[in-house]
């Protein structure tokens, strides 16, 4: 006899469910898997998620189906927002149990994510679900404009996962400037992490499309794209799971110079981060060409953005640490953290909503990276706001304040969405919140020469 656990796309077989109901009465984890059967409370379920994962590393694979068979019992992808997050940890820890005792827990199929690739139209409803990507487009947006009164031409290099979607806005801004607009030069990378979302179109037909709207608002436009094969995902912009865990950002590294950029110097140059950093491997390496003895892809970046002068650069990410070597901390961690986005969701969309499960369904592309993978495979490594803020400074740039006509104009866009976002500030940061938790942070830097310019920032 089998206890399947179901998701909408995999069927996982747990062999003798009698295991989770004859155990022995002695047994204290007995008792506390019996007591946590059908709650709800988040408090348990956390709990038993980490029983989990302390059964998986230990390979008791007894106790591993025992608590994998309450957490079944709990969740559900069309309950309420804990049940729903709850079978996004449990597909991650069957994914992980299928690939590090595989024989000894007899899964059948594992985790399997469809990925489905979406229009340019779907992708601004989903970018406009909830103001998580939308909250740092207004706050970096904002900062560029005010980096860049004055100038004349704009090169804007473009690191983010979201495809080019913040640049309309900020495009029909300039086209406002009372000066007239300046020339906008954007480059992107070929290359971008494996996550959601995908979209249907190539990189370059985005900026064709992006080309099109600053014609339409009479803005001077370029749009290049970095081609390099080496960086390029396979057609359709779809990478195998294997794929994307050999995915890597060295390749990308030697094209960040003057040169293979054509940096001009009546340019003010803007390097603009959204989601990207966390992708860039935050362990320590060996001496290499393009880094420096002790330390990681991700200070490299920093270093040679650095060089390049940037008049800006803006970094937004999710303020939460999700890059712990403790599977345990990082269960602990993304399950009190992602509730965020699950329990958002719940405040306006019905429990069946298209919408909601696809959107659900990219946060649990991510919960399977964090809790599924270690070493270079596990590449979803947010670190918050605070310990990227403490990473800017030592590698040498300075915090640029948000003006408070920011602050205004993200306040406005908060307004658009549920009564549960707001917004604060914590020292080089302006905070998403959702019901007073961290969501997302937004920060803006340069270089202390370039800082003395007035015009980047102001209280």
């Amino acid at each position: 006899m089998k206890t399947e656990v179901r998701g909408n796309s995999a069927s996982i077989s747990l062999q003798n469910p009698s295991l989770f109901i004859n155990s022995t009465p002695q047994s204290s984890i007995t008792g506390a898997l019996r007591g946590c059967l059908g709650s709800l409370d988040g408090a348990c379920i956390e709990k038993l998620l980490l029983h989990c994962a302390s059964a998986l590393e230990s390979n008791d694979v007894t106790l591993a189906q025992q608590v994998m068979w309450v957490l079944n019992n709990v969740a559900s992808t069309v309950g309420d927002p804990n049940q729903r997050l709850t079978s996004w940890f449990l597909r991650a820890l069957v994914s992980r149990a299928s690939r590090f005792c595989p024989t000894a827990m007899n899964f059948n199929g594992g985790s399997t994510f469809q990925r489905r690739l979406m229009t340019v139209t779907e992708l601004a409803g989903y970018v406009d679900l909830i103001p998580w990507h939308r909250f740092g487009f207004c706050a970096s947006n904002s900062a560029i404009f005010k980096a860049i009164q004055g100038y004349p031409k704009v090169h804007i290099l473009d690191f983010s996962i979201t495809h080019c979607m913040q640049w309309p806005t900020l495009i029909d801004a300039l086209a406002k400037r009372p000066e007239g607009p300046p020339s906008v030069r954007i480059t992107v990378p070929s290359c971008r992490p494996p996550v959601p979302p995908l979209l249907t179109v190539s990189t370059e037909e985005v900026g064709h499309r992006l080309s099109n709207f600053a014609k339409f608002r009479d803005v001077p436009f370029e749009f290049h794209v970095i081609n390099d094969p080496s960086l390029s995902p396979p057609p359709g912009g779809v990478l195998s799971k294997e794929s994307s865990a050999n995915f890597q950002f060295e390749s990308l590294l030697s094209y960040l110079n003057p040169t293979s950029l054509d940096l001009r110097e009546d340019e003010a140059l803007v390097i603009n981060c959204q989601n990207w950093l966390r992708y860039l491997s935050d362990d320590i390496k060996g001496n290499t060409a393009n880094s420096s003895p002790d330390s990681c892809l991700r200070d490299d970046f920093l270093d040679i953005i650095k060089a390049l002068d940037p008049r800006i650069i803006v970094v937004v990410d999710e303020d939460s640490d999700l890059s712990a070597p403790s599977l345990s901390s990082r269960i602990t961690t993304c399950f009190n953290y992602l509730w965020i986005p699950f329990d958002a969701l719940e405040t306006f969309l019905p429990k069946d909503s298209s919408q909601r499960l696809e959107y659900e369904s990219d946060i649990g592309h991510k919960i399977e990276n964090i809790i599924s993978f270690e070493g270079y495979q596990r590449i979803e490594r947010v670190e918050s706001g605070a310990k990227l803020s403490e990473r800017m400074r030592n590698a040498g740039f300075l915090s640029v304040p948000f003006w408070e006509e920011t602050v205004t104009e993200v306040k406005s866009l908060l307004d658009e969405h549920a009564s549960g976002w707001g917004m604060k500030r914590e020292e080089d940061m302006l905070v998403l919140t959702w019901k007073g938790h961290n969501s997302v942070f937004a920060t803006a830097w340069t270089s202390s020469t370039i800082l003395e310019d007035s015009n980047l920032g102001c209280n």
